[in-house]
């Protein structure tokens, strides 16, 4: 079975070591600030100007003036700042944020990404995404192995414009977590029940299998 937003979110919370600054990008990375280890400390920042970023609200913690990047209401943890988007910008610049997770419309094998937004749709542009995959070098894009017509996003070439030109050194799709080594996609973990089958039809760009792929385990 492929993944759930939710086990998405599980996963790459994984990756989240103590003190590390995190920025969580619009769409499956924010359900990320729901998943953060108890035993960990680490502060969520969001585009728009909120470092410090905790899990979503309850109906009775709603504050629609607390927003991240995606316009979701969220909360604020003890310790959190507020600022301008300007001064975020320039933190994320900067270099000053340890791991970024983003979403995109496709990533190759040499880690280039494409995630520029339709126009016409409800989110214009490519955000703040330029920035990010430009001052970031630990960065985690999450997406959907293949598009809803089966076709792959984890390609040989990109076909879209580039957001940003290899960039990107780890891929947690609906169906496997996979690392960029070399010009190629490396298979190091699987969704349960997915086959190795399944992620080699659906990988169109050149991907190295190991002797032993496991399986992600979740807690029930």
């Amino acid at each position: 079975m492929a993944l759930t937003r939710e086990q998405m979110a599980m996963r790459v919370a994984r990756e989240l070591e103590d003190g590390f600054y995190v920025n969580l990008g619009i769409g499956i990375p924010t359900l990320v600030a729901n998943y953060v280890p108890d035993d960990i400390d680490v502060m969520l920042q969001s585009e728009n100007g909120l470092l410090g970023m905790g899990r979503f609200p309850t109906e009775e913690e709603v504050d629609p003036d607390m927003i991240n990047a995606g316009k979701q209401t969220v909360t604020a943890r003890p310790g959190a700042a507020i600022f301008s988007s300007a001064e975020s910008f320039a933190m994320i610049r900067g270099g000053h944020v340890d791991l970024t997770v983003l979403g995109a419309f496709e990533v190759d094998q040499n880690g280039n990404i494409a995630s520029w937004m339709i126009p016409g749709k409800l989110i214009k542009g490519m955000g703040g995404a330029m920035d990010l995959v430009a001052g970031a070098e630990n960065i985690i894009c999450t997406m959907t192995h293949a598009s809803k017509h089966g076709e792959s996003k984890l390609l040989a070439s990109c076909n879209l414009p580039l957001t940003g030109a290899g960039c990107i050194n780890r891929v947690l799709t609906d169906l496997a977590y996979l690392e960029i080594e070399d010009g190629a996609f490396v298979l190091k973990e699987r969704a349960p029940g997915v086959s190795v089958e399944e992620i080699q039809e659906k990988t169109a760009g050149k991907l190295i299998v190991p002797d032993h792929v496991p399986e992600m385990v979740f807690a029930d």
